[in-house]
C-alpha cells in the first residue's frame, strides 16, 4: 500500500472506501433509538489497515482547516477510540504531538475513579471525536467528562454527518463547532 500524502487524494479514496465498506442498507435501528433505512458501520472503517490512516490525516486535516488549536483528541468509548488513535497517529507522521483519550459512559467506582482515561486533559485544548452522529448524545457525553476533568473541548468533530441534527444540538448545547469530513448527501444517502 502507498502513502497517501495529498490531502484531497487522502480524502476522495477515505469517501471511497467507507461507500464501498461501511455504508450498509436495510432497516436498522440506531443507538439512538431512531430507525433508518441504511446503517454506516463506520468501525469498518476506523479498524481497517487502509482507511484508519487515512481517517487520522483527513480529520486532523479538517481540524487544521478549521483553524483549532487541540493537544488531545478522544470521546465516548467505543466508537471514538480508534478516531482518537487515527488523529493522534497523524499527528505524529507530522512531528506533532497530540495525545488521545477515552471517555467512559461512567466515571469508574474502583481504582483511580476516572472516567476520561489517558493523559491528563486537564488545562489542555481538547477535540472531542466520534465516528458518527445522529442525535449528538455521545458527543455530548464526551464533551461533559471532558469538562469535569479539567479540559478545554474546542470542537466536536465527526466522520460522518448524518444530518439529522446533531449539529445544531450539540453547536447549541457546548458552545463549540461542530466540524464533520462527509455529509450523508457525500456518500449517497437520503
Amino acid at each position: 500500500m502507498t502513502p497517501v500524502a495529498d490531502a484531497s487524494a487522502a480524502r476522495a479514496r477515505l469517501l471511497e472506501l467507507i461507500k464501498e465498506l461501511a455504508v450498509v442498507r436495510g432497516k436498522v435501528i440506531l443507538s439512538s433509538g431512531k430507525e433508518a433505512d441504511y446503517y454506516i458501520d463506520l468501525r469498518r472503517i476506523t479498524l481497517h489497515h487502509e482507511a484508519s490512516k487515512l481517517v487520522g490525516q483527513v480529520m486532523l486535516e479538517m481540524i487544521d482547516d478549521a483553524g483549532i488549536q487541540l493537544e488531545c483528541a478522544g470521546g465516548l468509548t467505543m466508537g471514538a477510540d480508534p478516531v482518537g488513535t487515527a488523529v493522534m497517529h497523524a499527528a505524529a507522521d507530522a512531528g506533532r504531538a497530540v495525545d488521545a483519550f477515552v471517555v467512559r459512559k461512567a466515571q469508574k467506582s474502583y481504582g483511580m475513579g476516572r472516567q476520561v482515561e489517558g493523559p491528563s486533559v486537564e488545562g489542555r485544548n481538547v477535540v472531542v471525536l466520534e465516528d458518527t452522529s445522529t442525535t449528538g448524545g455521545s458527543a455530548l457525553t464526551a464533551v461533559e467528562g471532558v469538562r469535569n476533568a479539567g479540559g478545554n473541548v474546542v470542537a466536536v468533530a465527526v466522520i460522518v454527518d448524518r444530518n439529522t441534527g446533531a449539529k445544531e444540538k450539540i453547536e447549541a448545547e457546548t458552545g463549540v463547532p461542530y466540524l464533520y469530513a462527509f455529509s450523508k448527501d457525500e456518500l449517497g444517502l437520503d
